[in-house]
């Protein structure tokens, strides 16, 4: 698709870079050196949280990446021959200058036709699973990940590359002032874990009252909220069934896992009304990024079919219109966007295409197709208006 062929300018919502070691280490304080090492198993670099070592990210070095859309085939039209992931995969490629740097990146998205994109790290969604047990290390560690990012890629570059910093929630002081440091160097998003936040007695909901002075500050920030698909520690739950005690291991098949894949978001977003921080915060805006979409009229469902029961539960007010004014959604492509945009309205819609992961699109361009049955106006939301208007930009 040439670029006259597009009406409107794209702003993808789900782009990736490829973090180098040095990227959770080249800042973290000397105390905290022993916490995030790369060792050499059996020939292979490996990453190693606290001397354990996660499969979380087969090869953590990224010097070698699946193609980018490498899955296409297999998220349109399955897996009946039962290929390996290896086989799904293909081979694999080097990473390129532009998954790694931003002036590169930026040349790269003049060819695919990306006029915008909101950059995402990749490892980064390993670290808080990991270090759960010790908030003050999560917190270190993610700043150091920030000032990497701030360093590599700024937070705004050429007001076309908007990276989003990670933030932890455990110590709602440091998560302020987190906030707050990323923010003035020109973040317009941040990335928060769709899970319980860890703490010194155990876990519980971003969503309670103790995390109210946080969001309170977001909104007068004006900052945009993003939930991406990550490690929740749902892990944990499949373990008990299954009778192992594993890590998340995202590419190794697992059908048990994949029956509950949505659980983590589906919770998490309840837990926005469930736990009251919208009603509390109506001013609040969060998207969620690489989760799909399947989950959400069920889920909207449920909590209807409780809000009638129950409505004090909710302060009486309504859950699900509180979240379709507060929730953005991009969708995977292969969904029934259409569906998605009739549900909560397509200003609430998001194009994402995952570029360069392997379960993206090789050409984001093609995200276009899956819309041709949308108006015009419509169209042009999705692909970038709703997500402009959104950062301010």
């Amino acid at each position: 698709m040439s670029q006259s062929d597009l009406p409107y300018q794209l702003f993808d919502a789900d782009n990736h870079l490829y973090e180098p070691p040095e990227a959770l280490t080249k800042f973290l304080p000397k105390k905290y050196a022993n916490a995030v090492k790369y060792v050499q198993v059996d020939g292979r670099t490996k990453i190693a949280i606290r001397g354990h070592i996660s499969e979380y990210i087969p090869n953590p070095t990224f010097e070698v990446v699946a193609a980018p859309g490498a899955m296409e085939e297999y998220f349109k039209n399955g897996n009946p021959e039962g290929k390996s992931r290896r086989e799904i995969f293909g081979k694999p490629i080097k990473a390129t200058p532009a998954f790694r740097e931003p002036a590169p990146r930026l040349e790269l998205m003049n060819e695919l036709q990306i006029d915008r994109a909101l950059m995402f790290p990749t490892l980064a969604s390993l670290l808080e699973e990991r270090m759960k047990d010790d908030p003050e290390l999560i917190h270190a560690v993610v700043h150091a990940l920030n000032e990497w990012l701030y360093e590599t890629w700024s937070f705004n570059y050429e007001n076309r590359i908007f990276t989003v910093p990670v933030i932890s929630l455990p110590i709602v002081d440091k998560a302020i002032e987190e906030l707050e440091w990323v923010v003035e160097r020109g973040a317009k998003a941040i990335l928060v874990r769709p899970a319980p936040v860890p703490g010194f007695r155990g876990t519980r909901s971003f969503a309670l009252p103790e995390f109210d002075p946080f969001w309170k500050r977001a909104v007068e920030l004006d900052v945009l909220i993003t939930m991406h698909s990550s490690d929740s520690g749902y892990a944990r739950y499949a373990a008990e069934w299954d009778g192992g005690n594993q890590e998340m291991l995202p590419f190794v098949t697992n059908v048990f896992k994949m029956m509950n894949e949505w659980a983590p978001i589906r919770d998490a977003v309840a837990s926005w009304v469930c736990h009251g921080a919208l009603f509390r915060h109506p001013d609040l805006k969060f998207a969620v990024i690489e989760n799909g979409a399947t989950w959400v009229p069920g889920l909207f469902e449920q909590l209807a079919a409780v809000y009638k029961k129950a409505p004090e539960g909710f302060g009486f007010q309504d859950p699900v219109a509180a979240l379709k004014k507060a929730l953005y959604i991009s969708p995977f492509w292969e969904e029934d966007l259409g569906a998605l945009a009739d549900l909560l309205g397509a200003d609430h819609v998001l194009f994402g295409s995952d570029y360069p992961h392997p379960e993206g699109l090789a050409e984001p361009t093609r995200y276009i197709h899956e819309l041709k049955d949308l108006p015009e106006a419509d169209q042009a939301l999705i692909m970038g208006g709703n997500l402009a208007r959104l950062l301010k930009v």
